[in-house]
């Protein structure tokens, strides 16, 4: 790997990255033409906490407070250098927490609902999807072709309406919402870990039935191209038993593109997390992002948006880093 793919590599990630930064901040100015400070100070004053005609002029010193009475470009310059000293301010809609704390408290809950949710995915399809073209193997398994990609063209959110309504809704097995009971403290214990795992079983489900479905047609299309290889017919003639030339020669062979589409189906992954963790109200990033647009917290939204964006192009980034250790055939150096 040469200094000067790393180098380009690098500088695409930072572009990108203040590219979708700058769509980020200028979309919910001058989409809603909400402002969140009075409407939050408005709510204040509805409820007896704040006189109304002291309303103007607090919403004038927290406009000064975060810069909102500044011209736009200088809001946006800030918002720049503000973005990569990753100072990402205060909540506007619920001041005075920091919007690095709100992501923080938010963040543990996505990344173990996607860990989870993601490996059981794509163990179980990948799975599936070699045995489905594979030759030798049972007929039910060979017949799974239609059901699958019925599962892969069905969005998470639709299939976590599905679940929440069989499951949750009529047979009440699970909990229709949230990451653990109410009234549950929310301390390191057995009861407390059990809750959060009864809770998120929904919301991992919608996740898995779909991103089953998508591994396996991918592995459906890799295997049957690899069974048509000479080094299977090889291993066939030579005797070794069909589970051996399945994994050893068939499915260890076929898994290369499946470990590279790993990475480069993250931002897919996180867009329909972000609407399932909606859907059941789970304490997640997707949760904190529609509370932030509902309310046009500006900057949580921005927070949110730059997290993920900068998740997504990072793995995506160190994918291009690793390929080549996972095939050597790859290179990103020239040969001349």
């Amino acid at each position: 790997m040469s200094w000067n793919f790393v180098v380009k590599r690098v500088a695409l990630f930072l572009i990108v990255v203040w590219a979708a930064a700058s769509v980020n901040f200028f979309v919910p100015r001058l989409g809603t033409g909400r402002d969140p400070i009075r409407e939050k100070l408005g709510q204040l004053a509805a409820s007896g906490g704040l006189r109304q005609d002291g309303i103007e002029a607090m919403v004038k010193a927290y406009q000064a407070k975060f810069g909102l009475d500044k011209p736009l470009h200088v809001q946006y310059f800030n918002f720049l250098s503000d973005t990569f000293t990753l100072d990402l301010g205060y909540s506007l809609a619920n001041y005075p927490a920091r919007v690095g704390q709100i992501i923080g408290n938010a963040i543990p809950w996505t990344i173990g609902l996607m860990i989870v949710s993601v490996l059981i995915g794509f163990a179980l399809g990948t799975l599936m999807g070699a045995l489905s073209a594979w030759p030798s193997a049972p007929r039910f398994m060979r017949n799974l072709a239609v059901p699958l990609m019925t599962m892969s063209a069905i969005p998470p959110y639709l299939l976590g309406l599905i679940v929440l309504y069989i499951l949750g809704l009529k047979l009440n097995l699970f909990p229709l919402s949230g990451g653990y009971s109410p009234g549950m403290l929310a301390i390191f214990s057995p009861a407390f870990v059990l809750d959060v795992l009864h809770h998120s079983i929904l919301p991992a489900l919608a996740i898995v039935l779909q991103q089953v479905g998508f591994w396996a047609l991918g592995m459906r299309g890799m295997m049957v191209t690899t069974s048509g290889e000479d080094y299977i017919t090889l291993a066939e003639a030579n005797g070794l038993r069909n589970r051996t030339i399945f994994f050893r020669f068939g499915l260890r062979n076929a898994l290369l593109p499946q470990l590279t589409a790993l990475g480069l189906s993250l931002a897919n992954v996180v867009a329909g997390q972000v609407i399932v963790e909606v859907i059941f109200a789970y304490p997640g990033i997707g949760t904190v992002l529609f509370q932030a647009i509902q309310a046009s917290d500006y900057t949580v939204i921005n927070g949110v948006v730059l997290i993920l964006i900068m998740s997504i192009g990072l793995v995506t980034m160190l994918m291009d880093f690793f390929y080549p250790l996972l095939d050597p055939r790859i290179s990103h150096s020239r040969h001349h």
